[in-house]
């Protein structure tokens, strides 16, 4: 791949300076915004589940379209966010999520599970150049040395939305068709309004952000010699990738199955509404670890947090996988607050000493939560055959490749040497 498609992304010094503050003020919206979008799908998996009686490998489709489309969508992205810069494809990226929220309300009306789907892929389409656009720009303002926190405390923001989004979708989508006696057709249009009302906040703040003055990021190119290669040549970008793509599957299949988990005799029998409720505390452990983070981690190295974390979160999906009851239930939830800190973690720590190809790095890292359509998928097979509680261990897995990565495979270095 040419690496002169590529770019650093570093904001210019003297007035620029003064507006850190401002910028990153206003990047919080966009994570906010894609983490209450991405959670609202752990909703939507049990109600569209039981809406067209599928089987948890069929429910799980709603991930794997949602989350391909970073796979389809990322490395275009990165070009497109070349040729227009970060705060264009910001604008552009907010109005293609908005079309795809509004593309539910003819998916609910057809009654139709691939016409939801479709909305799906759309909706994540824009979200994916949210990601590339805003992840390296917040990682631009200010110190190298202060990224993973920087970029952990914007993230902290996206686990609100997070936290926020089970209780809209309990109540606006759970809530009104929780009689037996609601029809189908009933049950489907639930989501139209809700998704509407996204649509309106997607475009309103794409308005906001056609209009903000944010300071500006210059594409960083080595005048006195040609760059060469790409960022496919560090060995510790392509291991994070790898981290993305088990971090994000594990984080995404934990969520999609919970709120069914809970409904299990054996753990807490909670009807879908109720349980719904209880992903907030999951979400809301995230938000609350990456603040933790964020401080944390400008003492202590980010590999070593990293590390540490992945360790606890294999701990408790074990306890999770067997006990029973409520100690089940809140082991894993509690994953959640050991989920807060890696995805910015891993993320910064692969981007580390890429330079005139940090922008490549970008894409493929974003390239990378795929894995969020790929993992959930085989759980929802495991789960299918194996029975749910059990399919918790494919995100032991997971974890444990995380850990190797915080102690060893972030160490920056090239392919060959």
């Amino acid at each position: 791949m040419n690496s002169s498609t590529t770019a650093n992304p570093s904001v210019h010094t003297a007035a620029s300076v003064t507006n850190y503050t401002f910028a990153l003020t206003s990047l919080t919206s966009l994570f906010f915004m894609w983490g209450f979008i991405t959670c609202l799908n752990d909703i939507l998996i049990p109600h569209l589940k039981a809406v067209f009686d599928l089987s948890y490998t069929q429910a799980m489709l709603v991930q794997f379209c949602f989350f391909g489309a970073y796979f389809i969508c990322s490395l275009p992205s990165g070009y497109l966010v070349k040729k227009i810069g970060y705060q264009k494809g910001i604008v552009v990226g907010l109005v293609i999520a908005a079309l795809g929220c509004l593309s539910f309300y003819p998916a609910a009306s057809m009654h139709s599970y691939p016409v939801f789907l479709l909305a799906l892929f759309i909706l994540a389409s824009g979200i994916t150049l949210l990601q590339v656009s805003a992840n390296p720009y917040v990682t631009s303002l200010g110190r190298a040395e202060t990224a993973s926190s920087r970029l952990t405390l914007t993230q902290a923001f996206n686990s609100l939305g997070t936290t926020i989004a089970p209780y809209f979708g309990a109540y606006l989508i759970l809530d009104n068709v929780a009689s037996s006696m609601a029809t189908a057709a009933e049950k489907a249009a639930s989501v139209q309004m809700p998704y509407v009302m996204l649509a309106a906040a997607l475009l309103a703040l794409a308005a906001i952000f056609s209009w903000l003055k944010l300071p500006k990021v210059a594409e960083h190119t080595d005048t006195s010699e040609t760059v060469s290669g790409s960022a496919w040549e560090y060995q510790h970008l392509v291991l994070g990738a790898l981290g993305i793509f088990v971090y994000v599957g594990a984080e995404v299949a934990i969520g999609s199955f919970m709120v069914n988990f809970f409904g299990e005799a054996s753990i807490a029998g909670m009807e879908e509404s109720e349980a719904a409720k209880y992903l907030a505390y999951y979400w809301g452990g995230a938000m609350v670890g990456r603040f933790i983070g964020a401080g944390v981690m400008q003492k202590i190295a980010a590999g070593k947090v990293l590390a540490f974390n992945a360790t606890m979160a294999c701990v408790l999906i074990l306890v999770t996988v067997f006990s029973s009851g409520h100690l089940a239930m809140w082991a894993i939830l509690l994953v959640g607050l050991f989920n807060s800190i890696m995805f910015p973690t891993i993320f910064s720590l692969a981007l580390k000493g890429l330079g005139a190809h940090t922008a490549q790095g970008s894409g493929i890292l974003c390239l990378a939560i795929v894995g969020g359509a790929i993992v959930p998928v085989i759980q929802g097979l495991l789960a299918d055959t194996i029975g749910i509680q059990l399919s918790f261990i494919l995100p032991i897995i997971c974890y444990v490749y995380i850990c190797y990565y915080g102690l060893k495979g972030s160490k920056p270095r090239p392919v060959n040497g």
